[in-house]
């Protein structure tokens, strides 16, 4: 997303739901806020239907590419959100001033009913919202349908007639595979029908929300992906969207410097699923387990004489949360080992649903995968013997209320921001 408004830029604190920080290759083993739970008290910088094409194996890369881009993009809009106040509590923003602005993303039409899908942090706080599609000129006035700010997703509905309506397929982001040729659409920087080209780099990533939830699951692509390209389509050589560009990472932290070949997309079922409890209810509802945790590495276990030398111990467990009502006890006693700050006495998780954890980000994809009202069988670590704990996932609440700390390079929303 871009902003017309320059001003100085501002780092913003977040928060990296697992022991593996938001995506980036570096594993720590720290404080981690469940998607289900609450964070830990520290903190790290952030930034911010149907289409077919001919197989790639009969076809050249340039080809196919012209190909996505001609059947694809008319179905993806140039979003203008305006009457935004770039001071206001949207954390991705990265000027300090309290001031109206208008920023500028992406989003891609679903259906000729004129639903389109974009990040959320492309239209908060907007008090106009207009569209282009495709290469034309005509603007369009759009509302807003829904927003689920913990998986950064939108639906906007766009006022124009059903001959401009040209809706993309969204495919099945489970068949996804690392090396697989991804096209990119947006308009980086305000440049409107820009078409990019890379590979799927990475799979099973994790990133941060607006309010500081995870999300599970994300696909990293070295594609040009650039403050602009927010909410727009990342596509597969089948010209479905397998998900939605929504924010990139840098080595310096500073939006200036651009893409540097790590961009981070929703994946398309996550997508799916946020879009059609949007649709029918307006909201989106997430599973909830009401715990914060630490991954246990082997400096701590051999340290703390843990009797395992995996898991996750629970460091906090909100006593109106599903997991402290099933019996579940956090850590009690602060301990320092190799600089990181663990409370221990509490209970150590070992497994959820039959599969072993070896960090917090597994019992986060656990939970994020499940439904509010679902069971979560979790087998318990304590005083030296293992239990057995059912636990029924409540509702999450609005945002974690912490945040978390950890080390490395820096991950940036694609921030309502620079370039204009």
């Amino acid at each position: 997303m871009n902003q017309t408004n320059e001003a100085p830029k501002r780092s913003v604190r977040s928060v990296f739901m697992a022991a593996l920080m938001g995506g980036l290759v570096v594993a720590i083993a720290g404080y981690a806020a469940i998607a289900a739970g609450w964070i830990g008290k520290d903190e790290t910088t952030v930034q911010s239907i149907t289409a077919t094409t001919t197989p790639a194996s009969s076809n050249t890369d340039q080809n196919l590419v012209n190909q996505i881009y001609e059947r694809d993009g008319d179905g993806v809009g140039f979003i203008t959100s305006s009457g935004i106040s770039t001071g206001s509590s949207n954390p991705f923003d990265p000027y300090g001033q309290s001031q109206q602005g208008t920023a500028t993303g992406s989003g891609f039409l679903i259906d000729t009913e004129g639903h389109m899908v974009t990040n959320n942090h492309v239209i908060e706080g907007a008090k106009e919202i207009t569209v282009t599609l495709g290469d034309s000129d005509e603007v369009y006035e759009a509302e807003v349908i829904g927003t689920d700010p913990s998986t950064d997703l939108a639906v906007i509905k766009v006022d124009a007639p059903e001959k401009a309506m040209k809706p993309l397929s969204i495919g099945d982001s489970s068949n996804v595979k690392v090396g697989d040729p991804v096209v990119a659409i947006g308009n980086p920087f305000g440049l409107d029908r820009t078409v990019t080209t890379g590979i799927v780099s990475a799979l099973q990533r994790e990133i941060s929300s607006l309010n500081q939830y995870a999300i599970s699951n994300v696909i990293q692509t070295d594609a040009a992906i650039n403050p602009g390209n927010s909410g727009g389509p990342l596509i597969n050589t089948d010209g479905e969207v397998i998900g939605v560009n929504s924010q990139i990472a840098t080595g310096s932290g500073s939006s200036s410097s651009g893409n540097v070949g790590i961009g981070f997309a929703v994946p398309s079922n996550t997508v799916k699923d946020v879009v059609s409890q949007l649709l029918e209810n307006g909201e989106v509802k997430h599973a909830y387990l009401g715990i914060s945790g630490a991954t246990i590495s082997d400096q701590i276990s051999e340290a703390l004489n843990l009797g395992t030398d995996s898991g996750v111990i629970v460091q906090e467990a909100p006593k109106d949360g599903p997991a402290a009502a099933a019996g579940i006890e956090a850590g009690t006693t602060p301990v320092t080992v190799g600089g990181q700050r663990v409370l221990t006495g509490g209970d150590i998780i070992v497994k959820a649903n039959g599969e072993e954890l070896g960090s917090m980000e597994d019992l986060i994809r656990i939970v994020n995968d499940s439904k509010v009202g679902d069971e979560i069988e979790l087998e318990v670590y304590r005083d030296g013997e293992t239990r057995d704990v059912s636990v029924t996932l409540g509702s999450r609440p609005d945002d974690t209320g912490g945040d978390q700390s950890t080390s490395g390079s820096q991950q940036q929303e694609l921030p309502p921001g620079f370039g204009q």
